[in-house]
């Protein structure tokens, strides 16, 4: 929608014409940008409450320093861009506002927003090695406006190490827990939260873990009535359903 043609549906509106839920509804279903290798879907925070985020896997940083460009000229305040290797967020650095977090492999372009959940978002991961993914979760869960809370290393082995953080577990809004091997940490804490639990099975682990589907068939048997699972390495959709349950009654 141009902005005449937003113009006049304001006018319509003004005029009394056109109800508000009727012109919410056609900004809603707003045209796309088409920038040629890119179809940039301006009106999705409208439809769904948060803009598009970019996946930089497999793009040119080219691609990635355009399609941010656009979405920020747009007036998105916020691009996030995850799965974007270091040279790519060293490109689009140069062309954009860039906070670029190495370990999880993932940036934010332009402004990081206040926090404005009901509360806080903890991430708890099995081990160091989960980090990548964990990290993933928490720009994520940052940059849609969340208070987020890391706990990292508390897997089931040494299990003090967790029960040392119960007040952040059972204070919580939402919690995501992270871990490979057995992919045990998420029944353990699901059977302490009475909040939300999304677990992410991550593939680190020997070869019997295979990849990752032993800590997801674990995860999805779990016997903690509140866990959820979502794929395998996926921080990201882990951190944003947790931000949508964070934002129930807020937006």
């Amino acid at each position: 929608m141009n902005k005449n043609e937003t113009k006049d549906l304001l006018e319509k509106v003004a005029e009394g014409t056109l109800s508000v839920n009727e012109a919410l509804l056609l900004l809603k279903g707003a045209p796309f940008r088409d920038i040629g290798f890119a179809k940039i879907d301006g009106h999705r925070a409208l439809r769904c409450g948060v803009p598009e985020i970019i996946y930089g896997a497999s793009k040119t940083k080219e691609q990635i320093a355009e399609i941010a460009s656009e979405m920020l000229a747009s007036g998105q305040k916020t691009v996030l861009i995850t799965r974007m290797s270091a040279a790519a967020a060293e490109f689009v650095g140069s062309r954009v506002p860039l906070l670029y977090n190495d370990t999880a492999r993932a940036g934010v372009a332009g402004e990081m927003p206040a926090a404005d959940g009901r509360g806080r978002i903890v991430i708890a991961s099995g081990g160091t090695s989960d980090m990548p993914v964990a990290e993933e979760a928490a720009v994520t869960a940052r940059a849609l406006g969340n208070e987020v809370t890391r706990l990292y290393d508390v897997g089931v082995s040494g299990l003090h190490r967790l029960l040392a953080h119960t007040d952040d577990i059972m204070t919580a809004s939402v919690i995501i827990a992270i871990a490979g091997m057995e992919g045990a940490l998420a029944s353990v804490i699901g059977g302490l939260a009475e909040c939300p639990v999304i677990a992410v099975p991550t593939s680190v682990g020997y070869g019997a873990s295979f990849g990752g589907l032993s800590a997801l068939l674990s995860m999805l048997n779990s016997c903690a009535s509140g866990v959820t699972v979502v794929n395998i390495d996926n921080g990201f959709g882990a951190a944003y359903s947790a931000s949508m349950i964070n934002h129930i009654g807020v937006r």
